[in-house]
């Protein structure tokens, strides 16, 4: 796993820091899965965003 640094607002850091404690869990972990979340989301939005591309084209030979 590779760190990295990041500056973040005071009160996104007091935020994170809540939903951290809240959840039993660290700020790195909570940082994690908002990042796969945010991966995830954008891969289906990626996805949605070409389905049904070909409606309407017709098959060639």
């Amino acid at each position: 796993m590779t760190r990295i640094l990041a500056d973040l607002p005071e009160d996104d850091i007091r935020w994170l820091d809540a939903r951290a404690a809240e959840q039993g869990k660290s700020r790195a972990a909570v940082l994690r899965e908002a990042v796969q979340a945010y991966r995830t989301q954008a891969e289906q939005q990626g996805i949605e965003r070409y389905f049904g591309i070909w409606a309407g084209q017709e098959r060639g030979s």
